[in-house]
């Protein structure tokens, strides 16, 4: 990433390679929940899915008709 940083190597030298260890860090904790949801996705897929709601009809615009009478001012 950094190639010929001196900057970024005195960096990593000092503190450790963050980036590395946030990288792996994230990997093992998306292993985890994929491991924690395997029962729940298993169990979900036997199921079947619930029935289909009809879609509510699309709004649309209407006139009111106006009383009969003299127009107001």
């Amino acid at each position: 990433m950094f190639q010929d940083s001196p900057i970024y190597d005195r960096l990593i030298a000092e503190r450790g390679d963050i980036p590395t260890q946030v990288r792996r860090e994230a990997e093992r904790v998306s292993r985890e929940i994929e491991f924690a949801m395997q029962p729940l996705l298993q169990s979900s897929a036997l199921q079947a899915p619930p029935p289909a709601r009809p879609a509510p009809p699309a709004p649309t615009w209407q006139r009111t008709a106006l009383p009969p009478g003299p127009p107001s001012l």
